[in-house]
């Protein structure tokens, strides 16, 4: 197993990557606290894990709240006794419309979301994996961060943000053997698609989002899932400050 005895938090996990990602790391080996603001769905997940033989406990957190994010990392090194990988998944995003209609209120939303979670997980989480040697920190950044659509841009510019802070960190925290890494999705099968398209997501739509993905797809959490295992496992330990685009080619 690829992640064996590794402990992991994995933000926004209720669904769509989020979900993915735990489920895939839990398949490995790893036991992982599962995070996300719905306890329906976060409870869900860690239940599904549980039952597939892998070990899992849900913690309901707003990652842009200090003081949740601060107990969301107590709750894992309670339960499983340490630390080694955190996964920054959870986001969110304005719907898509010219950027002039989009509310201060989304906009704080998404930064808040997507940016400034960056922030506290890094503030409650790098202080332990210092004192255990290490540890790695993956980003769900996206692809609108280096390929930008129009509609979407204050979204577009948190996932920028989201690219430079993971560079950055892994300048930063590479000599205490802390690797930081981002994946760059492109649109896929979650519950913002229809958030991001601007439009209903059906099947009619999705041929223009479609026709700028060379392998004619969207991405899924299995995708997603696969790329960081690999970046969470020992595999990657000569890898920092990386972006995988996993994009069907749509940044080619």
């Amino acid at each position: 197993m690829r992640l064996k005895n590794k402990i992991a938090i994995v933000t926004g996990a209720g669904s769509g990557f989020g979900e993915g990602i735990a489920k895939r790391f839990a398949q490995e080996g790893a036991r992982v606290l599962v995070n996300d603001v719905n306890a329906t769905a976060g409870e869900r997940v860690a239940q599904e894990i549980r039952t597939a033989g892998g070990a899992a406990k849900f913690c309901k957190a707003d990652v842009a709240r200090d003081g949740e994010v601060a107990a969301m990392v107590r709750d894992a090194l309670d339960a499983f006794g340490g630390l080694d990988i955190l996964v920054n998944n959870a986001g969110t995003t304005h719907r898509r419309k010219p950027l002039l209609e989009v509310s201060e209120a989304d906009f704080d939303k998404v930064y808040a979301t997507n940016v400034k979670s960056l922030y506290l997980t890094a503030r409650h989480a790098v202080p332990h994996f210092r004192q255990r040697g290490g540890g790695a920190i993956i980003i769900i950044a996206s692809t609108a961060g280096v390929r930008p659509r129009p509609g979407l841009t204050w979204y577009n510019g948190s996932k920028g943000a989201a690219i430079i802070i993971g560079k950055s960190m892994a300048a930063e925290l590479g000599p205490d053997r802390i690797r930081v890494n981002m994946i760059n999705p492109v649109i896929g099968e979650t519950g913002l698609t229809s958030e991001f398209m601007g439009v209903p997501d059906t099947p009619e739509n999705r041929k223009s989002f479609l026709a700028t993905i060379p392998l004619g797809r969207f991405s899924t959490p299995r995708d997603v899932a696969n790329a960081a295992l690999f970046l969470a496992s020992d595999e990657a330990d000569m890898i920092t400050g990386a972006c995988l685009e996993v994009d069907g080619g749509r940044c080619v």
